[in-house]
Order: structure tokens, then C-alpha cells, then sequence
């Protein structure tokens, strides 16, 4: 299995990358299987980079803030408008609820037939795992002021973990446990940021997946353009045993 960081910029498209998406990518009887986790503002453009669009198997929206899901907007243009024709195949997109009749609103004008006739939104569930292709997708709810979920992705025996926006929850612990590559909200800065229940320190991710035990790596993420990242990784490296990594854009990771 295979991480790519297309977009890590947190609540806002950085000077240096697109808001949050991530690539996660593995064989299986013969082909690759591309799994996009979440769409935010100016990622689309970048994940092109990487991907053909019409090659995605799925979409995981963490949750409906636009530097999660906005680009799904442009995802709908490039599936029903291809010179060649449009694609056949509904895109199933695993979302919280409301997530179509979002997203559908943001697109002002759709034709007659509306955004599922071409995406294919899915309630999320914490209850029941999701299969698509090698992937296993088990979800949790976290620690937002909106509904949103982080998500534990198993496949070739590996296990990516990525919060979403969070803070500190119960959820984390098994969110975390034995992943190997925790990808951690890191929005907040310690002794700057009070205010709880929206996102991690760098500090708290370390907490956190030092507390679930058995965690490989740890890789901070969503960190906003007017952070300094190093000062986030400082801040988890005072908990964290070994090396605090950063997520870089339009770079790819072994899990």
C-alpha cells in the first residue's frame, strides 16, 4: 500500500499545496486500485499530476468542510462533461450525511439529473466495515465541531491511520492501534490555540498515538500556511520516541 500526499495545506489552500487529499493506492488481481481521501480546495488540479480522474475506485469525505470536499464539485465536471463522453459508472463517495444535497448546492445550476446521478454518495458507517478492492476502510467517529470521521485503511497486511480534523478523543485509540503510518491532524499550535474539541497539537497527535500503542510511524499533517510545521514537529518530538515526520506534498510513502 502506498500513501500519496497530494494536498496537506490545513483550512485553507497553502502557497505551497492544495488543501487535504491523500492517494492511497495497492494492487490487487492485477490492476491498481486508487482510493482518493478527501477533496479539498485546489487539489483536484494537483491530483492530476499523479492519477488519470477516471481511474478513481472511490472517495472517502472526512467531512463537508470545503477544505475537505470542495473539489468534489470539480470531480463531478470532469466525469459528465469529457470531450469523449461521460463515464457510465457512478462514483461511490463515502461521505457524512447530507453530503450530496452539500455539494449539489455549491454547484449552482447543475443539469437535470442532479450531482448522484454521477457520484455516488454513500452515508458513511462506523458499524460495518467497507470494501473496495484490497482496501478495508474502518471508520470512526472524532472530535469536530461537524460530523466527521478519521479513517483506518488495512491492506497487504499494513494499516494507514488518518485522524481528520480532530482533537483528543476516545476514538483515537483504536483509530491508531497498531497502524503503521499514523497521518495526524496537527492545526493547532500549543500554547496559542485554546480552544478544544476542533483540532490536534502536534503534542496531542504524539499523545495519542503513544497511548494507542504499537504505532509505526508518525506523520503530522493539515498544518495550516500560517504555522511554522517545525514548531508543530518540535512540539510532538517532546512526547514522541522517534522520528516526527511531516507530510510533504506530491510525495509518495511505503505503508
Amino acid at each position: 500500500m502506498r500513501l500519496t500526499v497530494v494536498g496537506c495545506s490545513g483550512s485553507f489552500a497553502g502557497p505551497d499545496s492544495p488543501a487535504s487529499c491523500y492517494l492511497v493506492t495497492a494492487e490487487h488481481e492485477g490492476r491498481t486500485w486508487r482510493l482518493v481521501v478527501d477533496l479539498g480546495n485546489g487539489a483536484l488540479g494537483a491530483l492530476q499530476r499523479h492519477i488519470d480522474l477516471a481511474d478513481i475506485d472511490a472517495v472517502l469525505i472526512s467531512h463537508l468542510h470545503p477544505d475537505h470536499c470542495i473539489d468534489l464539485t470539480g470531480l463531478y465536471v470532469t466525469r459528465t462533461y469529457r470531450p469523449q463522453g461521460a463515464l457510465t459508472e457512478r462514483l461511490p463517495v463515502y461521505a457524512p450525511a447530507g453530503a450530496g444535497e452539500r455539494l449539489a448546492a455549491a454547484y449552482e445550476g447543475i443539469d437535470e439529473g442532479g450531482m448522484t446521478g454521477v457520484l455516488d454518495f454513500r452515508r458513511i458507517s462506523t458499524s460495518v466495515p467497507t470494501h473496495i478492492g484490497p482496501f478495508v476502510v474502518r471508520t470512526f467517529l472524532v472530535d469536530h465541531p461537524v460530523e466527521a470521521y478519521g479513517f483506518r485503511v488495512e491492506a497487504d497486511g499494513s494499516v494507514l491511520a488518518y485522524s481528520g480534523d480532530t482533537d483528543a478523543c476516545d476514538a483515537l485509540g483504536p483509530l491508531f492501534a497498531g497502524a503503521d503510518l499514523v497521518l495526524a491532524d496537527s492545526a493547532f499550535v500549543e500554547g496559542r490555540d485554546e480552544v478544544r474539541g476542533v483540532h490536534l497539537t502536534g503534542r496531542r497527535a504524539a499523545e495519542a498515538a503513544l497511548a494507542a500503542g504499537g504505532v509505526g510511524r508518525l506523520m503530522l499533517t493539515h498544518i495550516p500556511a500560517w504555522n511554522d510545521p517545525e514548531v508543530c514537529r518540535a512540539q510532538a518530538a517532546e512526547v514522541w520516541p522517534g522520528e516526527v515526520e511531516l507530510a510533504r506534498p506530491d510525495t509518495t510513502y511505503e505503508v
